[in-house]
C-alpha cells in the first residue's frame, strides 16, 4: 500500500478558496440586492457575505430620547451639536466615545437618531468585521439625499490584529472625503482602540523590539487620532446613578399607569442593586428600575 494521498480528500484550506472563487463568479449572474427605501427606512444594518454584503431593515430600535439620558450633559450638548451640524450639510466631525461601560455611549447614539431621523438622519449599524467592506457601504450611500451615521459598537482591536490600518486608511483618506453625507461614530471601552502596555511609557527601551520606541507608540495611537470628536464616559457618582434610577423607576411606572413607586426602600434597594455589580452606570440604574417597576406593579 502506498502512501499517496486519495485523489478525492482536499485539504480544507484548498476548499474554501475553490468555493470563494466559485462564489465570486457566481455573484455576476445574480440579481443585486436592492438597498432600502431610505425615505422610509430609518435604521439598517450591514451584513457582508460570501456573495457580497447587503443592508438588512432594522424594524425596532430604541425608543430612548435625550431626556432619558442623565449624568452625561456635555457629552449630549458635544455630540447633538456635531450631528446637527451634519444633518444640515455643515462641517463635522468622526465621533469616538468611549470611556466606562453602560456609561450611555451606544444610547446615546440612538437617541440621536430618534431626535434627527425626521431631518433626514439615517444609521447603519456594522460591526468590526464589517469593516473591510467600507468602499463598497460608502459607494451604495453617496449621493443619496439622507445624511447616514456609520455606527461601529464597542470597537477595539487586539495588539496582533492589523485590519485597524484600512479602518485608518478609510477615515482620513479619500474614502469618506468622497462621501459628505456619510459620518463615522464608534464605542469602545478603550481610548485609542488598541490595547496598552507598560512598555509604551518606557521611551528608553525598546517597544516589542523596535529600534524607534515613538514610532511604535504613535502607530497604536494613530487610529484614534483620526477622530475629530473625543467624548469621555466616566462611572456615574452616587447621586447621578440615583438620579438614574429614579428617572427610570417613574418613567417605566407611569407606563403601567403608576408613576409613584420611588420611595427609601426602593433608594436603599438601588444602592444594593449597584453594589452587587460593582458598577454605577446608566444601565445598571435602567436595569434595577426594570426589576423594581416590575417587582411592584406584581405585588399591586
Amino acid at each position: 500500500m502506498t502512501n499517496t494521498e486519495h485523489p478525492l480528500k482536499v485539504n480544507a484550506s484548498s476548499l474554501r478558496q475553490r468555493l470563494a472563487d466559485l462564489a465570486g463568479r457566481a455573484q455576476h449572474w445574480l440579481p443585486a440586492v436592492a438597498d432600502p427605501e431610505w425615505d422610509s427606512v430609518v435604521a439598517a444594518s450591514w451584513r457582508s457575505g460570501p456573495l457580497g454584503g447587503g443592508f438588512r431593515t432594522v424594524v425596532q430600535r430604541p425608543e430612548i430620547t435625550l431626556g432619558d439620558l442623565r449624568g452625561i450633559d456635555r457629552q449630549k450638548r458635544a455630540l447633538e451639536a456635531n450631528t446637527r451640524r451634519f444633518v444640515r450639510g455643515l462641517p463635522a466631525n468622526h465621533a469616538l466615545l468611549w470611556g466606562a461601560r453602560g456609561g450611555g455611549k451606544s444610547s446615546l447614539v440612538h437617541a440621536l437618531l430618534n431626535r434627527f431621523a425626521a431631518d433626514g438622519l439615517r444609521l447603519v449599524e456594522l460591526n468590526k468585521a464589517d469593516l473591510v467592506d467600507l468602499s463598497s457601504i460608502l459607494a451604495r450611500l453617496t449621493g443619496a439625499r439622507q445624511r447616514f451615521v456609520l455606527f461601529c459598537d464597542d470597537l477595539s482591536f487586539e495588539g496582533h490584529e492589523s485590519s485597524y490600518k484600512s479602518v485608518k486608511s478609510a477615515l482620513d483618506g479619500s474614502i469618506f472625503r468622497t462621501a459628505e453625507n456619510v459620518l463615522f461614530y464608534a464605542t469602545s471601552n478603550r481610548r485609542h482602540l488598541l490595547p496598552e502596555s507598560m512598555t509604551d511609557n518606557e521611551t528608553a527601551r525598546r517597544v516589542e523590539g523596535e529600534l524607534h520606541p515613538g514610532e511604535a507608540i504613535e502607530e497604536k495611537i494613530s487610529l484614534s487620532d483620526r477622530f475629530g470628536l473625543w467624548l469621555s464616559f466616566y462611572p456615574l457618582s452616587q447621586d447621578e446613578y440615583l438620579d438614574i434610577a429614579r428617572h427610570w423607576v417613574a418613567a417605566l411606572g407611569a407606563r403601567h399607569g403608576d408613576g409613584g413607586l420611588w420611595s427609601a426602600d426602593a433608594r436603599a434597594e438601588a444602592l444594593r442593586f449597584a453594589l452587587a455589580r460593582g458598577v454605577r452606570s446608566g444601565r445598571a440604574a435602567e436595569q434595577f428600575a426594570r426589576a423594581w417597576v416590575g417587582e411592584q406593579l406584581e405585588r399591586a
